[in-house]
């Protein structure tokens, strides 16, 4: 074989690798964010304290994780230039791996607020929205992470529509929640506590739409991340 085809095969090969490891070293931080939202809901449902404080324990793993992944993505971006579905992907992943530490961040807020509810006494009212929302969630940022390893679009949007749901469920909790402290002023502050919580899921909620626009970005070349779930379905998959 010829030095220079030899050489150019060694690069490509070595390029292939370097994009399977970007793929691999993002799900594998997802899983670890997944496990850590999965955790959070159970310390505040269950008042289980040691989870809580595992949880938190855990966030700087997630921190190191984002740090690391994006220096791959910078180092592929220098080294290799990629172009056309690669540089998307690459571009995704920087994007995505941001959510992830966010979501890392909302889920070590509700392991905080699970704290303050075991040491100040749990709340009457909230845990059954928070386990409600809370499974909701944790659906839509499983199947995002889901899509993006399979780079599969419709299930992405999918993911987009699902967080409609989350919205109205969350919003509906609040009134409830709100109606009740107005009822009951004595569990004001346990109940907020409960309340933050929510609005963590429902933070959840949209960075895993997020993740699910990266999918959709890489694999139509369409960036959806400022129009709706409508807009998308009939600008984006309308040839589909």
């Amino acid at each position: 074989m010829d030095k220079k085809v030899f050489t150019n095969a060694h690069i490509s090969e070595q390029y292939n690798e370097d994009m399977r490891e970007l793929r691999s070293h993002i799900l594998a931080m997802g899983g670890l964010v997944e496990k850590q939202v999965s955790d959070a809901i159970r310390a505040l449902v269950e008042r289980d304290t040691e989870l809580a404080i595992a949880v938190r324990n855990n966030e700087k793993r997630i921190n190191s994780m984002e740090l690391t992944i994006d220096e791959e993505c910078t180092r592929v971006l220098a080294l290799r230039q990629p172009a056309a579905s690669d540089l998307r992907l690459v571009l995704a992943v920087s994007k995505t791996i941001s959510d992830l530490e966010r979501i890392g961040d909302e889920a070590n807020k509700i392991a905080k607020m699970a704290i303050l509810l075991s040491e100040q006494g749990q709340s009457p009212r909230g845990y059954i929205e928070s386990r409600h929302i809370g499974d909701l969630v944790m659906r839509m940022l499983h199947n995002s992470l889901d899509a993006f390893a399979r780079l599969d679009a419709e299930s992405a949007y999918n993911v987009a529509r699902d967080d409609n749901e989350v919205d109205v469920e969350y919003e509906s909790a609040i009134r409830q929640l709100v109606t009740y402290m107005m009822e009951d002023p004595r569990s004001i502050s346990r109940v907020i506590n409960v309340m933050w919580s929510l609005r963590a899921l429902e933070r959840i909620g949209d960075h895993a739409r997020n993740i699910a626009e990266q999918v959709i970005y890489i694999v139509k070349g369409t960036d959806v991340r400022h129009i709706s779930v409508e807009q998308m379905k009939t600008q984006v998959f309308k040839a589909d």
